[in-house]
């Protein structure tokens, strides 16, 4: 029969409910997982069962502690100090050993079970060693009653009193830092308000298919991605996005399940449903980040696993030393139990997936999607922030930038008449004529005849006034000319790459309207932080020279490049590669895709709903440059918390291990085992909370 385990499963020590199909840390303790047979667990029924570890363990302290109290009480060490004589009656000097076989077997059988997980998975950890430490203990103990000499069953006893309620605390402390992600899965509504064959009904959320149609009340939570139809209202999105100020929605605008409609009522047409959903998208990403490793994970995990093979055969080295100098056999196995608890590399385990997995949901809750976490590592190395400029600098769409009128004719006059030639036109230049117009509440008027002129521009009568727009081509194909400082003007407009169009009434030039990319607010104050943070930033676009310069002195930008072609961007990421710069490269995810991949770090700014771009490490929800900071900034507090823990747990192993050999013993100074294990549970419950500070923290 093969007993080989399969690897397509992994479960973790403490709490073999809990099964995935990657490996990873356990998300009830933070534990490394270990392969196993088993086969992962349904949602409903691993729900279930990690909703009732914590209380399990907080149960076990208890019925543990009780049964330690009369162990301790009877102990020769206590009864010297407090000059008391516990009851003596028949069989009392076997109740020790009554109940600390019962805590060993009851209290401790987690710990030898997760021991027994772990050596089968073939990765000894933790539970190996608190495994070989309450053994060796217990099984001491009962050959010392019966061989007359002193046992260690109240050293048991507190000792994994202590470590499951250390467990306890360390669980909660998780459980806690996690609670946000998990809270993902909560921000749907159970059911959904649906209109068939004219009727309204409420049905499952499973129920929905898509081009279904859904009303969503005033103030409720909207249940599906998908598309306005029909009303209007604020929209809070800071789930998705992390910005508390309602968006604005109307007919035609998308919409994305778990946000929250404001006091207009609104029907929605169904886009995605499942797994194509945004939310589906954001927890799998999740996911992926939390299964991922940084560097920092991966040094503390190859420690951990030394750490257990050093207090293995340190503790071997304190109990043959210890016999030689002639030390009696009780003390020399207390110091071996000593040493293998002190040394559980728990804190070293816990110290970077606990700010790792922090990390991550705080990037989520502030609008960006970690999808590798090595990714938000690099982010505090990088120096260089190399911005595409079309979509992500700027809108991507054009807008009015100013208005000419010459004559008699005002720049409103001007506009109007624009605008109402260009209200048939489908034109991209056309539609931001039009939406500048209706934005300054002008009335347009209704035009007749309308015309496209091919190459040229539109043309329409308004109130028997025949009114042309287009471009140069316009004016050359109906023998209008430009004086001197027109010309002079519209050229220096088309430097700073404007697009000028022109507005001519009965063949008489009345005014000139130009539009451009309009650069974002949000890219200016975007540029100055990441200058205050130290971090250069520079500029690739495949527009003109003219433009790319005119941009670049706009926000200040340190560095441009002009005339790139997509797929020639990954070559000017090496040329400041060669340079000596660690690049984030910031685009779109679509035609920047080389390039993102070529960077330290890429970065897909404009997710929308689509969060599953392959070719970027980091993915931001909405199209805010501003948001980059925030990146390097969670990246430069997540390593301090990194640092910070695994000093800490490493430094305090270093320090102890020699102390529970009993190094100080000539000094009086000697950490008994139960000591030991509060030592233990102290320093991961210190790394738990000294993650969980990092919730707090402002980016």
């Amino acid at each position: 029969m093969n007993t080989k385990i399969s690897h397509e499963a992994y479960t973790c020590p403490m709490h073999p409910e809990i099964i995935q199909d990657k490996p990873g840390m356990c998300p009830e303790c933070g534990m490394r997982l270990v392969p196993t047979k088993k086969k992962p667990l349904t949602h409903e029924r691993h729900d279930k069962h990690a909703g009732h570890s914590t209380s399990i363990f907080f149960r076990k302290f208890w019925v543990s502690l009780i049964l330690t109290l009369p162990v301790v009480l009877s102990a020769d060490i206590v009864k010297t100090i407090f000059k008391w004589s516990p009851p003596d009656f028949p069989g009392s000097d076997y109740l020790p050993l009554i109940l600390g076989s019962i805590v060993f077997f009851y209290g401790g059988w987690v710990f030898l079970a997760g021991a027994w997980r772990e050596i089968r998975g073939r990765l000894p950890g933790m539970m190996t060693l608190i495994g070989i430490a309450i053994s060796a203990a217990y099984f001491w103990s009962v050959y010392a009653v019966f061989a007359s000499m002193e046992a260690l069953f109240w050293e048991l006893t507190t000792l994994i009193t202590i470590m499951l309620f250390g467990h306890w605390l360390e669980m909660r402390a998780v459980s806690g830092a996690q609670g946000a992600l998990k809270e993902l899965s909560k921000l749907l509504p159970d059911t959904a308000e649906v209109i068939r064959n004219g009727k309204a009904e409420i049905i499952p959320l499973a129920g929905l298919v898509e081009n279904d149609v859904v009303l969503v009340k005033p103030g409720a939570k909207i249940p599906v991605d998908g598309l306005i139809i029909e009303g209007d209202s604020d929209v809070n999105e800071s789930m998705v996005t992390g910005e508390s100020k309602p968006v604005s929605k109307k007919e035609g605008d998308s919409v994305i399940a778990g946000t929250i409609s404001g006091d207009g009522a609104l029907k929605v047409k169904v886009t995605h449903i499942g797994e194509k959903t945004f939310l589906a998208g954001v927890m799998r990403l999740v996911a992926e980040a939390q299964a991922s490793k940084s560097r920092l994970q991966i040094l503390s995990d190859r420690a951990a696993l030394y750490l257990t093979i050093v207090a293995v055969g340190g503790g071997i080295i304190t109990l043959i030393a210890w016999l030689v100098a002639g030390a009696e056999v009780g003390f020399a196995a207390a110091r071996l139990v000593a040493v293998l608890v002190i040394a559980c590399p728990h804190a070293l385990g816990l110290a970077v997936p606990l700010v790792a997995s922090i990390s991550t949901t705080k990037a989520a809750q502030n609008g960006f999607l970690v999808k590798q976490r090595l990714a938000l590592e690099i982010a505090r190395t990088v120096d260089t922030v190399l911005f595409d400029k079309t979509g992500t600098l700027t809108r991507g769409e054009f807008g009015v930038v100013n208005i000419w009128a010459f004559g008699n004719k005002s720049r409103d006059d001007v506009l109007m008449l624009a605008g109402s030639v260009d209200a048939l036109s489908e034109h991209p230049i056309a539609k931001a004529v039009v939406a500048e117009a209706k934005g300054r509440g002008l009335l347009l008027k209704e035009p007749k005849k309308f015309q496209a002129l091919k190459g040229r521009g539109v043309k329409a009568f308004l109130e028997d006034a025949e009114v042309m727009v287009g471009g140069p081509a316009l004016l050359e194909g109906i023998g209008v000319m430009i004086s001197g400082q027109t010309q002079k003007t519209i050229e220096e407009a088309g430097k700073t790459g404007q697009t000028v169009i022109f507005v001519v009434k009965d063949r008489m030039l009345i005014g000139a309207i130009a539009l451009a990319d309009i650069i974002r607010e949000e890219s200016r104050q975007a540029i100055t932080a990441l200058k205050e943070a130290g971090v250069n930033t520079s500029m690739i676009t495949g527009d003109s020279e003219d433009v790319a310069k005119w941009v670049s002195q706009e926000l200040g930008i340190d560095e441009y490049f002009a005339r790139v072609l997509p797929h020639e961007k990954s070559e000017k990421i090496k040329e400041l590669q060669r340079r000596g710069f660690k690049v984030a490269m910031v685009g779109d995810g679509i035609n920047d895709a080389p390039a993102l991949s070529q960077a330290e770090l890429g970065i897909a700014i404009g997710a929308g709903t689509n969060v599953a771009i392959e070719s970027a490490g980091i993915i931001l929800v909405r199209n805010d440059p501003r948001d980059i900071v925030k990146i390097i900034r969670l990246s430069r507090m997540t390593y301090t918390k990194m640092i910070q823990n695994l000093f800490w747990a490493t430094g305090y192993n270093v320090v102890a291990m020699p102390l529970a050999a009993g190094a100080l013993a000539f000094k009086g100074i000697i950490l008994s085992p139960a000591i030991a294990a509060v030592f233990m549970s102290l320093s991961t419950v210190i790394v738990a909370v000294n993650a969980l500070l990092l919730r707090n923290k402002k980016i």
